[in-house]
């Protein structure tokens, strides 16, 4: 099973005990991206369970084998090996994806970059070996070198990008997210009248379920136990998820710690380092996970003012759960995601 990369965890947001019930939906489920997925669609009578599975799990495939930096053969790792200097075609869903990434990339002022690979794998939160001590400085800044949105140019006309030398993507922050978008493009030619798709703790909502009431999901506290929650009292908030997506990150089960100090898998591509600051998690709501996945990422690294600052310009639906001074855990939404939460 290839990973995508360094935010697979079944973690984040819990919607078993909010779906409808097995005789009202088909289930589906599979495995990708080094987690699972799972599916609740309502489907036209007289479709075939198998081929819905199928093409499921077909659709995961392909994001797999364009964006995963844990399979030597995908479309991205080549690109990444590629020799300097040299333009490379790419297939249209990897350069839609790597498109959106630059351009938030260019928005955040750095904050997120889809070039921060030599980062993530220097601090072994990527394919290699997972390290548990921090990096010297001398590798620090030779793999800070590397990194640089900037570096990477598109031709929209050839569905190229440019291979400057040394730049090493991951779309790991993203690339489910969009497994997400696929798996629900596939279902909606497929005649779904509804449906509820979850990758790795990414979920989009469509439709109603079969007695008219939307889909709901629980965003998860952080601390809970790993899994599915279907606890109402694991859950930090409950989300109506209408047309919309959800996408949730957190410090609390990818990390390591040395010398006494907690280092988080979210980096920071400015710095080079783990972000420092008191986030616990980061949930977004987004009409598509090709939005809601990056901004998640995003957020985590301006931290809650900026980032609270950044969602409001934007009109973006981000809760932060942060980490407080007497150990308890506290709560910062922006106005559109307050406006989606439930008390």
């Amino acid at each position: 099973m290839h990973r995508i990369g360094h935010r697979a965890f079944a973690m984040g947001l819990a919607w078993g005990a909010f779906a409808a019930s097995a005789s009202e939906v088909r289930r589906f489920g599979g495995e990708t991206m080094g987690t699972t997925w799972s599916a609740n669609v309502v489907l036209p009578k007289g479709a075939n369970g198998d081929v819905i599975q199928q093409g499921i799990q077909a659709e995961l495939d392909t994001v797999v084998a364009q964006m995963s930096t844990y399979d030597d053969a995908s479309d991205l790792s080549r690109f990444n090996r590629a020799p300097p200097g040299t333009w490379h075609t790419l297939p249209p869903e990897f350069f839609a994806v790597l498109r959106h990434a630059l351009a938030l990339a260019r928005d955040t002022g750095g904050a997120y970059d889809p070039t921060i690979g030599p980062l993530v794998n220097l601090w072994g939160f990527g394919p290699g070996e997972r390290r548990r001590e921090t990096p010297c400085a001398a590798a620090l800044a030779a793999a800070r070198a590397r990194v640089g949105w900037q570096r990477i140019r598109l031709d929209e006309a050839t569905q190229s990008a440019f291979q400057p030398g040394g730049v090493y993507v991951d779309l790991s922050s993203v690339a489910k997210g969009f497994g997400v978008d696929q798996v629900a493009a596939f279902l909606d030619r497929a005649g779904a009248s509804a449906y509820l798709v979850e990758v790795g703790g990414e979920l989009r909502a469509h439709g109603r379920k079969t007695d008219g009431s939307p889909w709901r999901v629980g965003v998860e506290r952080p601390g809970a136990a790993a899994g599915a929650v279907q606890r109402q009292d694991e859950l930090e908030r409950v989300v109506v998820l209408d047309e919309k997506t959800i996408a949730t990150s957190g410090d609390y089960r990818h990390f390591f710690e040395d010398g006494g100090r907690f280092f988080s898998h979210h980096i920071d591509p400015r710095t080079g380092t783990p972000v420092a600051h008191r986030v616990a998690s980061v949930s977004i709501v987004a009409d598509d996970g090709l939005h809601a996945d990056p901004l998640g990422t995003a957020m985590t690294v301006l931290g809650p003012e900026q980032g609270l600052a950044y969602a409001k310009r934007h009109g973006i639906a981000v809760l932060f759960i942060l980490h407080g001074d007497d150990g308890r855990l506290e709560e910062r939404m922006s106005p559109a995601f307050a406006a989606l939460a439930k008390p």
